[in-house]
C-alpha cells in the first residue's frame, strides 16, 4: 500500500474512533475522573491522559501539517480504542473506569456513531 493511501486510512479511522471534539476532550481531561483513570507511571500522569492531550493537538492541526509522529500516535489511538471496545463490561458503563479510560483516548462509547 502506498504511503499516501495508508496515511489516509489511518487518518479516516482516527477521525471515526475519536468522537470527542477538541474542546470536549480538553474539558474531560481537566476532570478528576479523567486524571484517576488509566495506568499511572510512577504516580504521575496516566498514559491515556497524556495521549488525550496529544490527540487534542492532532485534532487542531490541518491534515497537511500532520507529521510522521502524529500518524504514529493516530495508529496507537486506533489500536487502543478498538482493543478497549472489545473488552466492554456488561451493564451500565456510564460511570466506569472503562469508559473514563476510553474518553482519555478521545472516544466516548456513549456517543452515537
Amino acid at each position: 500500500m502506498a504511503q499516501d493511501e495508508e496515511r489516509r486510512e489511518v487518518h479516516d479511522t482516527f477521525r471515526k474512533v475519536v468522537n470527542m471534539s477538541p474542546s470536549a476532550l480538553e474539558t474531560w481531561l481537566a476532570s478528576d475522573e479523567s486524571r484517576a483513570a488509566g495506568q499511572h507511571q510512577g504516580g504521575g500522569e496516566s498514559t491515556g491522559h497524556a495521549s488525550g492531550r496529544r490527540i487534542v493537538e492532532i485534532l487542531r492541526k490541518k491534515r497537511d501539517d500532520l507529521s510522521e509522529a502524529d500518524y504514529a500516535h493516530m495508529r496507537k489511538v486506533n489500536g487502543y480504542v478498538h482493543r478497549h471496545l472489545a473488552q466492554r463490561p456488561s451493564g451500565d458503563v456510564t460511570d466506569t473506569r472503562w469508559r473514563h479510560s476510553l474518553m482519555n483516548w478521545g472516544h466516548d462509547p456513549l456517543t452515537a456513531d
